[in-house]
């Protein structure tokens, strides 16, 4: 399931709204479907030109329909750079035939996804001086980010000291009236909108211009240029810099203000992998997994990720922003999926009433408030009654809800009781001088709004209440924000979407958190600062939240490590990352989810590039996986371009014998159990050494390691052990119970979490 993006775009902090999708069609009995025909089986991919391909999809088009002029009319998109298939207007029987056509992976309808930062790296353990060191090596690393695009004019994508463009980049700078030029930080350009069925929505750049700001935010965390004293009106202030602020940035604007559609998705995917980029940045979703999980080649982000992963570049995804369990999205096996926790810094506001009673609330507030004192009013008393709206009605602050005359030079009291409905926005256009909003879900991120605000729970609210009800003449003033640095972190996010997945669920996913919370990077001039289209202010910076501040973390810390290693795979990257991640508290995290939340733990960018051993993977690892997961041979073989067969005698537990940097087992039944997982580790670093195995095994099971003691004599030499997992003890009800497999030798840990779930009531 996909929703439109519209919510996400100008809200990017409501996390749990589920959208029904809105994909156009022409007629009613037509809609958009992607026909995805798997790798280009040419050896050679220079040999499928653009002309071929649309000529062999134009021909398979025509005839399913009455004419040439009809085949071209349907065909919207062929792609042809990096994998096969195309775009196409279908009727529900033309998609059944295709479907059952030789040479034909799948077919799906083209939905919508949503779009789901200065001391963020010293937190993570990545100092400024340390990025400044590696510069020479983070400049032949190209990032690519599929997102908004961007606005260039940041500082944040100057290329000040950076020498010619890397040499394998074969990508291009689509140049428009309003996007000029790139230059050698901004590499390469593209936007794409055929997934819209028409052109761009009024107020939108038909360009790579970033009109939204999530792309620009996004795309500096990742690989932003360093910037001196960058803030957001002076709050949070400091060195503004991303993951690796010496690499290329690669543009694909493929989100626009009520659509990012898997149509534009691909097509971006395609040209990026041709383009010659490392790594591919991806703060993309399909909300709604908990109840519409996506199988794996009908989602336009994991078939994009394949193909990446097939050619060596790592693809880190957003993990979602539903905040339930079983909801994460983008769980390829083979992409970086990326939750979102906390940094010990936190913005507050504080509230003073009349009668000295003060509460601090967490919110991004960069006014000051012109007197000491305000008149406050709650919002359910000043109903907009002629307008049609009710005491109900009001007490949220909805917009024109509330009677300008009650309100007007006044602070309003407003529940939040519906988060697509803001009350700043009612607040503002009724001349309100500021907002205390009452909210008690998500408090540990900080909203931003049009007017002076802060936000705190509802029995603070009620007391805010109580008082108004008992002095003739209620008063109160909201600070300006202040930072501390005190706050218990890193915590996952309780928007940040939990596993498991719903497609492989012996699979841990998310793998990794990285900080998504509160997150200062670069904005787009012409994005509102608070995402509310009413708000005028622009800014240089801005601080939001989510997965998809979390996602160019990862994606900042994978091109590091390749900075370091270009020749490692994207698993060996992915590897490195997880098994030397720093460890969550899991008695901080208020909703239980444990590993389901941050999988591995947070990202340690400087300790990834020299993991010690690395669990690797290649095309055919996960094809094994996909054969013990039912797929057929002939949908493999269209897959990889390369002639398949599925092992005989491959286990109906796949999952667990692909050799992947964490440990899960699933059970729904209140029996004993054994499960074996074999792994293989590569030695990436000293050449002879002693690894042993230390094991931390979860409550009630019994874990052994054959053989427990790994001796290398050389480099990248590979060794295989087996976990056997064997329940001692069954739980009568759900419960997680967590573990750890560690081999150690001299200063290297290499870290991988065991996790047991156990649901047994169905």
């Amino acid at each position: 399931m996909a929703g439109t993006a519209i919510t996400h775009l100008l809200f990017p902090f409501i996390f749990i709204l589920i959208l029904l999708s809105t994909a156009a069609s022409r007629h009613l009995n037509e809609k958009l479907y992607v026909v995805y025909m798997g790798d280009i089986t040419s050896p050679d991919i220079q040999d499928y030109s653009q002309t071929a391909a649309t000529e062999s999809h134009l021909s398979l088009l025509h005839s399913l329909l009455e004419s040439h002029e009809a085949a071209e009319q349907s065909l919207v998109h062929s792609y042809w750079k990096s994998f096969n298939g195309f775009a196409a207007w279908l009727s529900s029987s033309h998609v059944e035939h295709l479907s059952n056509t030789d040479g034909v992976v799948s077919v799906f309808e083209s939905k919508n996804a949503q779009l789901l930062t200065s001391r963020s790296w010293d937190f993570v353990g990545l100092p400024l001086s340390q990025q400044t060191n590696d510069l020479e090596y983070q400049s032949d690393v190209i990032v690519g980010m599929l997102d908004t695009g961007v606005w260039p004019e940041s500082e944040s994508f100057n290329d000040a000291g950076l020498g010619p463009i890397p040499s394998k980049w074969r990508g291009a700078c689509q140049t428009t009236s309003d996007f000029k030029a790139c230059n050698k930080k901004i590499i390469g350009a593209k936007f794409y909108y055929k997934g819209l069925g028409s052109q761009p929505a009024a107020g939108e750049f038909t360009s790579p211009r970033d009109s939204n700001g999530h792309g620009t935010h996004t795309s500096s965390t990742a690989a932003g240029s360093i910037v001196r004293n960058g803030s957001l009106f002076g709050l949070a202030q400091g060195d503004v810099r991303g993951g690796v602020p010496g690499a290329r940035v690669a543009i694909y604007k493929v989100c626009w203000l009520d659509s990012c559609s898997d149509v534009d998705i691909l097509a971006a995917f395609d040209d990026a992998i041709h383009d010659g980029v490392d790594v591919i940045s991806v703060s993309i979703g399909h909300s709604g997994s908990l109840f519409f999980p996506l199988e794996y080649f009908k989602d336009s982000i994991a078939i994009g990720a394949f193909h990446s992963m097939k050619r060596g570049i790592l693809t880190s995804n957003a993990a979602c922003n539903d905040g339930f369990e079983g909801s994460v999205c983008n769980y390829s096996p083979w992409s970086l999926t990326v939750a979102a926790n906390t940094i010990d810094r936190q913005f507050k506001a504080q509230l003073t009433l009349g009668n000295q009673t003060s509460f601090e609330g967490r919110v991004i507030n960069t006014f000051t408030m012109e007197q000491p004192w305000y008149p406050l009013v709650y919002g359910g008393d000043a109903a907009n009654i002629s307008g049609g709206f009710s005491s109900e009605d009001s007490s949220g602050c909805g917009l024109y809800s509330l009677d300008r005359s009650k309100v007007e030079g006044k602070i309003v009291l407003c529940y939040l009781a519906n988060p697509t409905d803001l009350p700043d926005g009612g607040v503002y256009v009724s001349g309100g001088a500021g907002a205390i909003i009452m909210y008690d879900p998500m408090n540990d991120t900080a909203f931003s709004f049009m007017v002076p605000a802060t936000v705190i729970s509802s029995e603070q609210g009620e007391i805010v209440r109580s008082y108004i009800n008992s002095t003739r003449s209620p008063i109160a003033n909201i600070a300006k924000n202040v930072a501390g640095n005190d706050l218990p972190a890193p915590i996952i996010a309780s928007f940040s979407s939990k596993g498991p997945s719903g497609i492989t669920p012996d699979l841990l996913k998310p793998d990794i958190t990285a900080p998504g919370v509160d997150i200062l990077a670069a904005w787009s001039k012409v994005a509102p600062m608070s995402q509310d289209p009413l708000d005028k202010r622009a800014v240089d910076f801005n601080i939001v939240s989510g997965t998809s501040m979390a996602c160019p973390h990862a994606t900042g810390a994978a091109a590091y490590v390749k900075s370091f290693h270009p020749d490692w795979s994207p698993a060996a990257i992915k590897s490195a990352l997880m098994t030397t991640a720093s460890t969550l508290d899991a008695t901080l995290d208020g909703n239980g989810a444990a590993e389901l939340g941050y999988g591995a733990g947070q990202i340690n960018p400087l300790k990834a590039t020299n993991p010690g051993l690395v669990y690797d993977a290649d095309a055919n690892s996960y094809i094994n996986m996909l054969c013990s997961q039912g797929y057929n041979e002939t949908s493999l073989r269209l897959l990889t371009g390369e002639f398949i067969s599925c092992p005989s005698n491959l286990s109906k537990n796949g999952v667990w014998e692909l050799n992947y940097p964490s440990i899960m087992v699933i059970s729904n039944a209140s029996e004993p159990f054994l499960a074996q997982f074999p792994r293989t580790v590569t030695n990436v670093g000293p050449a002879k050494s002693t690894y042993e195995a230390k094991i931390e095994a979860p409550f009630g099971m019994n874990v052994t390691v054959e053989p427990d003691t790994l001796t290398f004599t050389s480099s990248n030499q590979k060794m295989s052990y087996n976990v056997k997992i064997e329940s001692r003890i069954v739980p009568d009800d759900y419960a997680l119970l967590s573990g750890a497999l560690t081999w150690s030798y001299d200063n290297y840990s290499v870290r991988s979490p065991i996790l047991v779930y156990y649901n047994v009531k169905q």
